[in-house]
């Protein structure tokens, strides 16, 4: 029984190593690790909004009339200027009570209903219409506005290529220091950063009085695609 035991963990064990190396085990290899780095640089062409609305009325049902009306009455103009029902996705909506507190004794001053929705705008000319439109249908909560790029994956193969060109460039150069010759690839690692996206809050400009509101100038910039890679070459 205790020699099928030994024979059975020699066994697993001989597996195991199977799965883990392909061909000669990295443990017997010389190697060069090397890192190397790749950036694109992207026009973004989307940009999310968040826009919300505040109501706040001596009972429930009131503040909940006046702020649904207003919200499905913004709703119906993104979707005019363009923006698909897909694009529209309603991030909260809370009720809570007010409360005043003189002379530290507590008195429900009424309720308060808010509702947000997250906006996807893939029309960049349109950004300043709808936030003009988020102020024009009393919107008082207008944030976040962030631009992306929808699809980065192309931009990051490109990317990840450049990142790869300047690991071999500088294992190339080191093997020449060292006077020796590189082999295959035998292991490959990738960091790929978080594109950045700048961020502007729109609360300060006064939204939420109704009427005809400007449409701000808002312009999208670039973004860097950085594809961070760590690759180890066999030496012959």
């Amino acid at each position: 029984m205790f020699g099928f035991l030994v024979f059975l963990g020699t066994l697993v064990a001989n597996n195991l190593k199977s799965y883990q190396y392909i061909g000669k085990p990295t443990a017997e290899r010389d190697t060069i690790a090397i890192s190397g780095e790749g950036k694109v640089t992207g026009i973004p062409d989307i940009a999310t909004i968040s826009v919300g609305l505040q109501t706040e009325k001596a009972d429930v049902k009131s503040a909940q009339t006046e702020n649904t009306t207003k919200m499905n009455r913004l709703i119906t103009n993104l979707k005019n200027l363009g923006v698909e029902s897909k694009d529209i996705q309603t991030s909260y909506y809370n009720i809570y009570p007010q409360y005043d507190w003189p002379n530290g004794k507590q008195i429900l001053r009424g309720y308060q209903v808010s509702q947000g929705v997250t906006v996807k705008i893939r029309n960049l000319t349109k950004i300043g219409d709808i936030l003009a439109a988020a102020g024009e249908n009393s919107a008082n909560q207008v944030s976040g506005l962030s631009f992306n790029i929808d699809d980065p994956e192309a931009l990051r193969q490109e990317a990840r290529v450049k990142a790869l060109e300047n690991a071999k460039e500088k294992a190339d150069a080191l093997a020449r220091v060292a006077g020796v010759d590189l082999g295959k690839i035998v292991s490959f690692s990738e960091y790929a950063s978080t594109p950045y996206s700048a961020y502007k809050s729109y609360d300060s400009l006064g939204y939420g009085g109704g009427g005809e509101a400007a449409a701000p100038t808002v312009e999208s910039g670039s973004m860097d695609i950085i594809v961070n890679v760590t690759v180890s070459y066999e030496i012959k």
